[in-house]
C-alpha cells in the first residue's frame, strides 16, 4: 500500500507548521477567493458564514461516489456545512446555505477521520472544504499523530485560492474539483461570486501540478491524482465545450473526467427560466461528444 504523503510532513514537523500558518490566516481571513478579512479566530463570519470552528453536517462511508474512490469499503466522507458559493440550484442547500450541522473542534474532526479509517474506508473525502482548510489541516495533523494513514480527498466546487492550495501540497493526495461554468459572467448569475471560472482554472492547474493524473492501485482504487467533475446543465448554460477544451489543452488529455447528468431543479432553480427542468438525453450526449472532440481519453 502506498503511504499518503502527509506522513512525511508529520515526521519532519512541516504538517504542524502548515496548520499553524493556515490558522494564523483566519485572523484576517484570506483562505478562499472572497478574502473577507474578518477575524474568524474571534468568531467573526464572512461570506461562508463559518466562525473559528468548522461545521460538519454528517460523516459516513459513502458508496455513491466515483468507483475509483469507493472500492469495497466506501469513501470516508465528511460533509462540511456552509460554502463559499451560493448556487441558486444547489441540491444540498439546507447544508451549504442554511448551515445545518454542528460546530466541531479540530480534535473532534480528527476522531471522525480515525473512525472512518477503522470502518475500512479507502480514503478521507472532504466535501466542501474550501472555507475550512485551516481546520482540516489541524485535524489531519492530530489524526496522523494517532495513526491516520489513508489518502486525503479534497472534494471542492473549484472556487479555490492558489495560495491556499499551495499549503496543501503533500497533504492532499487526491483533488476532485467540480468545474461548474466556463464563463465568469454566467457563473455570477447562478453562483453569485466574482470570477468563478478564472479562479477555477488557476486552482485546477495548481492541483494538477501537485498530484498529476489519477493513479490507481491493483484493485482499481485511487491513491493519488486529479479527478475532475462537471455537472452538465440544461440549455448548455455551463458552456461544457469550453470546459472540456480547457481540460484537454491546459491540464491533460489523460485527465479523468466525470461528466455528470444528474442535474435537477432544486433550491431557487424554478425562479430561473433556463434552470427549471431536468437535463435531456440530447444535452448529455452533446456533452460526451464535446469531451471526445476535445481529445480527452479518460471520461465518462
Amino acid at each position: 500500500m502506498v503511504k499518503p504523503r502527509y506522513l512525511k510532513l508529520l515526521k519532519s514537523g512541516e504538517l504542524k507548521s502548515r496548520a499553524d500558518i493556515l490558522n494564523k490566516r483566519l485572523e484576517s481571513c484570506n483562505i478562499c477567493p472572497h478574502k473577507c478579512k474578518v477575524n474568524r479566530l474571534e468568531g467573526e463570519k464572512g461570506y461562508c458564514n463559518t466562525p473559528r470552528q468548522a461545521v460538519v453536517s454528517a460523516y459516513q462511508p459513502h458508496f455513491g461516489e466515483e468507483r475509483e474512490l469507493v472500492g469495497q469499503g466506501g469513501s470516508g466522507t465528511i460533509f462540511f456545512s456552509n460554502c463559499n458559493l451560493e448556487c441558486v440550484f444547489c441540491q444540498n442547500y439546507q447544508i451549504s446555505q442554511q448551515g445545518r450541522g454542528k460546530e466541531v473542534s479540530a480534535d473532534e474532526l480528527s476522531r471522525m477521520m480515525l473512525y472512518l479509517q477503522r470502518l475500512g474506508c479507502h480514503n478521507i473525502n472532504l466535501v466542501s472544504p474550501s472555507h475550512v482548510v485551516p481546520q482540516i489541516v489541524e485535524g489531519i495533523y492530530l489524526a496522523a499523530k494517532e495513526g491516520l494513514n489513508m489518502p486525503i480527498v479534497y472534494n471542492t466546487n473549484g472556487y479555490d485560492l492558489v495560495e491556499t492550495l499551495a499549503l496543501l501540497e503533500g497533504i492532499v493526495d487526491i483533488y476532485m474539483p467540480d468545474i461548474k461554468f466556463s464563463d465568469d459572467d454566467v457563473a455570477y448569475e447562478y453562483l453569485w461570486v466574482e470570477g468563478y471560472f478564472s479562479f477555477a482554472k488557476r486552482a485546477i492547474k495548481e492541483m494538477y501540478r501537485q498530484v498529476g493524473n489519477l493513479k490507481l492501485d491493483e484493485a482499481g482504487t485511487a491513491y493519488t491524482g486529479l479527478l475532475i467533475r462537471h455537472l452538465v446543465m440544461p440549455n448548455n448554460l455551463a458552456g461544457t465545450e469550453k470546459i472540456m477544451d480547457f481540460i484537454a489543452r491546459e491540464i491533460s488529455k489523460d485527465a479523468h473526467v466525470n461528466i455528470m447528468a444528474q442535474y435537477y431543479p432544486a433550491n431557487r432553480a424554478y425562479d430561473y427560466e433556463h434552470l427549471d427542468r431536468r437535463l435531456n438525453r440530447r444535452e448529455y450526449k452533446e456533452a460526451i461528444e464535446a469531451a471526445r472532440y476535445a481529445g480527452l481519453r479518460n471520461f465518462r
